[in-house]
């Protein structure tokens, strides 16, 4: 066997544990012997799970830093940018802290794509993203087989007149979202829409106006009348819907214009609920600063804890906040811990596999 010089502090980084003079790995509730034998800085490689090149750490590949058993090795974030607003770029970490900008910074899609890009795997394993154009009142739905090409699949128009307790002032979905519930077997997509016609110097008007709308469909072919999400009567936009463990969790832009009266306004919140479709609970305390939006969820490739990114608007930065659960407690994670591309706006990450990194980067570089 090959002598391989490692240092054991970045094994335990990589989510593996040391006892004796063993490493172990704990991949879901399966707790797998490596057969790494340590002698001081030494291990004496015993496996075939893990190739000598991807230990060694110096000049390794850029995806060689996680086990090709691994479910989820690596993280995809779909955005738009700054300067090019509602259009798609891609960026992809290994750790959910340091994201690197592909494609040199160029569209993953051309003009064909506008909006909010919200990515999840569906029923049939394949990749749906969603996108709006604020000019058009279809809800555009694309689809991919890899996260590599995408295509356009369909247009749905939710008729939001038919929404229950909701007057809509205008034809508007706002950043649709979408998530499905392998415990229901459906999908959900919410997005906002407002009860309160623009008003000239006024612009607030119009944004307390905003209540987040939801559908629901089996296949993506055939989608529910819209319902409002929530009983409570607050403006709400950008919201996402995750499961840990038994609950849903809402993960909620508060916005209501800051005061002394409503300090939460324009901060991310959360709700929860027993079900999918609710009741969901009053919102928490709020998570983060005034003035951020566009929240986006990953859990941690050790489930260790969640990471909640969102945007200090319009475009100035991504700040970031960590918890054990999503109930929290949630605390600030240090900016020099983290790097975002700049100039990266709304959007959306997702945990991928090892397979998946790989190809998205020959696809698109570095």
């Amino acid at each position: 066997m090959p002598e391989i010089e490692y240092d054991i502090a970045k094994l335990i980084r990589l989510g593996f544990s040391y006892k004796g003079n063993t490493v172990m790995r704990i991949e879901s509730s399966c707790l797998r012997v490596l057969g790494l034998l340590c002698s001081g800085p030494t291990l004496w490689w015993a496996t075939s799970s893990f190739s000598a090149e991807a230990a060694t750490g110096p000049g390794a590949g850029v995806s060689s830093e996680r086990p090709a058993t691994a479910k989820h090795a690596a993280y995809l974030f779909a955005h738009m940018t700054k300067n090019d607003y509602g259009r798609l770029y891609y960026a992809v970490s290994l750790d959910g802290l340091r994201w690197t900008l592909l494609n040199d910074g160029k569209r993953i899609i051309g003009d064909e794509y506008r909006g909010h890009p919200d990515i999840c795997q569906g029923h049939d394993g394949r990749y749906y993203m969603l996108g709006n154009y604020s000019r058009n009142p279809e809800i555009n739905i694309w689809v991919s087989e890899d996260l590599v090409s995408w295509s356009k699949l369909r247009e749905f128009r939710p008729d939001i007149w038919r929404t229950p307790a909701f007057e809509p002032a205008l034809r508007y979905h706002g950043a649709p979202k979408i998530y499905y519930d392998k415990a229901s077997a459906r999908y959900l997509i919410t997005w906002h829409s407002t009860c309160e016609k623009p008003v000239k110097d006024e612009p607030e008007k119009f944004w307390s106006g905003m209540r987040t709308l939801y559908v629901t469909s089996k296949d993506m072919v055939h989608f529910s009348d819209p319902k409002r999400l929530f009983a409570f009567d607050m403006a709400t936009i950008d919201v996402i819907v995750r499961r840990d463990a038994d609950r849903y969790y809402a993960i909620i832009k508060d916005e209501r214009y800051p005061s002394y009266d409503w300090p939460t306004g324009k901060t991310i919140r959360i709700s929860s609920s027993q079900n999918l479709l609710g009741p969901y609970t009053e919102p928490s305390r709020r998570i983060t600063p005034n003035f951020r939006e566009a929240p986006t969820l990953i859990r941690k490739l050790d489930d260790s804890c969640w990471y909640l990114y969102y945007e200090q608007y319009p475009g100035v930065s991504y700040g970031l906040s960590t918890a054990e659960t999503l109930q929290g407690p949630w605390h600030d994670v240090y900016w020099m811990k983290y790097e975002v591309p700049e100039g990266a706006r709304h959007g959306c990450m997702i945990a991928i596999s090892q397979e998946q990194y790989d190809a998205i980067v020959a696809a698109y570089g570095k």
